[in-house]
Order: structure tokens, then sequence, then C-alpha cells
């Protein structure tokens, strides 16, 4: 299989969805593939999850539906059970080994983290040896012809850099701060929108006065 060019932009569900399949993989591997009632718990999980959502099996299929499309999640036949299961593609699909999904599995989970935060909570994906041996993971991720994260940068009086993934979704406000490549969402420019129509017809409406005082 011929590697993409580019990464795929995924929305926040499909995000939450992949991000679950591919750390339920690693640490529970007897419940993997998993069923969609299944990956719907592991999406709405409370703990390692930022934010916390509530998803039904809806949305979860509906998210499962367009990965498939992508690439990047396939089911999986055979064995005793009639439940269909899913299974995430993500290593088949890119150049990546099982370190390098670890480190992003948990950028997608838990938002931007330090290198001093992925060692810490990479423990069930994969174990590190060390700090450096993370910084040089997240060199290597950062870089290259297909970078699959980036550094942000660093807020005031913070020690640590943070490494965020560059597959879509939305950064949660807390992790925007002093970030100028952060990408207002659909909302925000709705609202802007809004705003620029409301101000040009109250111009349209004085200039029109203004013209029929001076006529």
């Amino acid at each position: 299989m011929d590697t993409p060019q580019t990464l795929p932009v995924l929305t926040d569900t499909e995000l939450r969805v992949l991000g679950s399949l591919m750390e339920k993989s690693k640490i529970t591997p007897d419940y993997y593939p998993m069923t969609i009632n299944g990956l719907t718990a592991a999406c709405n999980q409370k703990t390692a999850r930022k934010p916390v959502v509530e998803y039904d099996e809806q949305t979860v299929a509906l998210a499962l539906d367009t990965l498939k499309r992508k690439g990047l999640v396939s089911t999986a036949t055979g064995g005793s059970s009639r439940a269909t299961k899913y299974k995430h593609n993500f290593g088949i699909v890119f150049p990546v080994v099982p370190s390098e999904v670890a480190v992003i599995c948990l950028l997608i989970l838990r938002g931007p983290q330090t290198p001093g935060e992925i060692n810490t909570n990479s423990g069930r994906l994969y174990e590190f040896e060390n700090l450096d041996e993370v910084t040089e993971m997240l060199e290597k991720l950062s870089g290259g012809d297909l970078p699959f994260i980036e550094q942000m940068p660093k807020r005031p009086g913070q020690k640590e850099v943070r490494y965020r993934h560059l597959l879509g979704g939305t950064v949660p406000e807390d992790d925007a701060y002093d970030e100028p490549q952060h990408r207002p969402s659909n909302n925000d420019l709705e609202e802007r929108l809004s705003k620029l129509e409301t101000d040009f017809a109250q111009l349209k409406e004085a200039f029109d006065k203004l013209m029929k005082e001076l006529s």
C-alpha cells in the first residue's frame, strides 16, 4: 500500500474512535478487535480522555463508517461471535512503528502533552526506556516529509514544550493559549460572518438615509 502524501483531516468524533481503537489494541488485546458496544464505552471513558464525552452507538457507528472510507478502520471476521468487530489500520496506512503509534494515540486521546507527560502516560501502550527516547521519537514524528505532530508555542512560565497531533479536530480552549496557528471553529466563523452582515446592513441603512437627505 502506498503511503498517503498528506494526513487525513479528522473530526473530533473520528479522532476519539480511532484513538480508542489504538489504545485498546494494546491495553486490552483480549477484547480487540472491538464491538461497537465496547468501542462506545471506550470512547466515553472518564479516565485518560480529554475531553470526556457521551457518545451513543449511532454516533460511533457514523464515525466508523467515515473512518472505513478513509481506510483507517476495517471490520474483523472470524471467531465465534456474530457481532461485527472493528480494528484500526493506522500502522498499515502509515509507516509508523508501535512506539510512534503510542505517542500519536496519547496526543489524540489526552490532547497536547509534554515529553515528560508522554513518558509517564505511555506505560500501558509502550514502555520507553527514558525521556531521551521520548524526545527522539517526538523529533522524528515532527520531522520528515509527512510530520504527524508539531511542537506548540510555550505558555508564559512554562518550562517544558508541548506537542500536539496534526490529524485535525478541535484544540481544547485551555490548550489553545498563545497559539498563532490555532484555526477558528465553524461557530466562531459563523458568529463573525453574522456580525459583519449586521454591520453592513447598518452602514447601508445610514448611507441610504444620507443620500435621501442630500437629494
